[in-house]
Order: structure tokens, then C-alpha cells, then sequence
């Protein structure tokens, strides 16, 4: 963890809901006039889009069934280990981008599905902001959470996470729904190794539960809107956090535990402002006093 260089993780797995997070930190980014490198997780996968569908066919070959994005040995753990530590240190780091479709790649010149080259990071960032799978991760080989200052999870309920997960691939990615099961399947031992154990290394989790029927997520029709789901908001400390104001201002809510409180799912957007801003305005201040 770095006082001078902060390091702030969005963590969860496909389908998730990350992005949506990321804009709302994006939003109080510039309110705040604060200048975060953005990192993605996808940036660190160890193959690019040709080199992995050979590796899962030669993972099924040999019998494994179970090689996806989501195992520790599909990824650069340690590259990714070694920036949070690199840019917690000095603010500095090697970065590089994955370029996840046409329009992204024909700036680089590149084929869609490929890496740029790594490159530093500029001077002048406040924090280092990463959004992807792996975020507070930690195996037998890395510790990658003990070296982010704040980490939050994204966790829907897993029926609700498969929805999006399947409206997504189908829609903007054009797979069908029988690829999009086979992945789930294929990535369900490595989700609960390595996905799960992170959400107790988070410091806010938010998790959307729907308040309509999801048992069977494979036929669902609709993505469950915000005003059909709740969001529960659990903090691991909850020393500092002002509930009574968050309470005054999301109303229709409650505190469900002494470290969370569920709002209204209509409310997401609102939430994270004031959850997120305070958070960040410490890490600020805190940098500034070393400064």
C-alpha cells in the first residue's frame, strides 16, 4: 500500500457489472480533478484471442476442461503483482492495452483480439486505477490485494451475474447462448478458487439483488432493471463511514448489519458518488500530506 502513489481496484468477474462502476469512478475523477492511469485487467491476460483458443484446445486435448481467463496461469500475475508494487513505490510502471475489437485495433494498426506494446506509465498521475478479475487476488505465487490501497467488488447474486453475462455475449458480442453456457461451465472451478476468495479481501462490496425471478437465468428475456433490484453495500470497516448521512440521502434505505446498508436499486448510480468520493478524497489528502 503507498500513501504517495495510491493504487484503487474495481474487482469482479465477467459479466459483472465492473464497467458500470468504473464510469460512476470515472465521473468523480474529473469532478475532483484528479488524474488516474487506467489499467484493465484484460491487459494482462497471457495470450492474446488466437494464442487462447489454442490453449483451451489444447487444455481439452490433454482433458482439461477447465482453462479460461479466469485461471491464475491464463494471466500475468506476476507482471500485474509487480506494477501495484512498482507504481505504489515511485508512481511509474509498464502498462500496455488489449485491443478487444476493430474499431480499438485500427488506431494501433493491429488485428482486434491483440496486445499492444508495453509502454510507462506518464508522470504527473495522482492514482492508479484497475478494473478487471484479478484485482485482489492471492494464490501460493501472489499477494496482489496487499499492494491496493482501496479495493472494491462488484458482485451480483450468480443467477443475476449470468444474465448480464448472457445478454452481453449474445448482444455485443454476437455468441450464442450454447457458447456463452459452455464458457460459464467451463470457468465455474477457477470463478470459485480465485474469483470468490477476493470479495473478502475487498474493502466495499456492492452486490445487485434482483426482486424478481432469476431461478432459471438461461431463459430469461431481460436484464432485470435497476428499480427491480437492490443493492447491498457491505463495508469490512466500517470505522469512518457516516452511515447516518448515506441513510438521510438514499432514502428507502436501511442498514441490514452494522457494515451494510441496502439502498434501492434505482439509487446505484447516487450511491456510488457518495460511497466512492469520500473514499477517494482520503487517499487524496493523505497523498498530499507526503507530498
Amino acid at each position: 500500500m503507498s500513501q504517495k502513489h495510491p493504487v484503487v481496484v474495481i474487482t469482479g468477474s465477467s459479466g459483472a457489472g465492473t464497467t458500470s462502476v468504473s464510469h460512476a469512478m470515472e465521473q468523480i475523477f474529473r469532478r475532483e480533478h484528479m488524474t488516474p492511469v487506467m489499467v484493465e485487467g484484460d491487459s494482462f491476460h497471457r495470450y492474446n484471442r488466437v494464442e487462447m483458443a489454442a490453449k483451451i484446445a489444447a487444455a481439452d486435448a490433454d482433458g482439461n476442461h477447465n482453462f479460461c481467463h479466469f485461471s491464475p496461469d491464463a494471466n500475468l500475475m506476476t507482471d500485474l503483482e509487480q506494477l501495484f508494487l512498482s507504481y505504489g513505490q515511485t508512481g511509474t510502471g509498464r502498462i500496455r492495452r488489449y485491443l478487444h475489437d476493430a474499431d480499438e485495433a485500427q488506431a494501433y494498426g493491429q488485428s482486434a483480439g491483440t496486445f499492444t506494446e508495453w509502454s510507462d506509465i506518464p508522470e504527473g498521475t495522482d492514482l492508479l486505477f484497475y478494473e478487471g478479475l484479478h484485482g485482489a487476488i492471492v494464490t501460493e505465487d501472489v499477494n496482489i490485494a496487499q499492494y491496493a490501497d482501496l479495493k472494491i467488488g462488484v458482485v451480483p447474486i450468480i443467477n443475476l451475474e449470468w444474465i448480464q453475462k448472457l445478454h452481453r455475449d449474445r448482444n455485443a458480442r454476437g455468441y450464442s447462448d450454447e457458447a456463452v453456457v459452455h464458457t460459464i461451465l467451463r470457468r465455474m472451478p477457477d470463478y470459485v478458487n480465485y474469483i470468490c476468495p477476493q470479495f473478502s479481501e475487498t474493502d466495499v462490496n456492492f452486490q445487485r439483488v434482483p426482486t424478481v425471478d432469476t431461478s432459471n437465468p438461461f431463459i430469461a428475456r431481460y436484464i432485470p432493471s435497476a428499480d427491480e433490484s437492490f443493492l447491498v453495500i457491505r463495508f469490512r470497516d466500517a470505522r469512518g463511514i457516516d452511515f447516518s448521512y448515506l441513510l438521510s440521502m438514499l432514502h428507502d434505505s436501511f442498514m441490514s448489519r452494522k457494515n451494510t446498508i441496502v439502498v434501492p436499486g434505482g439509487k446505484m448510480d447516487l450511491a456510488m458518488q457518495l460511497v466512492f468520493t469520500p473514499l477517494l478524497q482520503r487517499l487524496m489528502e493523505r497523498r498530499r500530506q507526503v507530498a
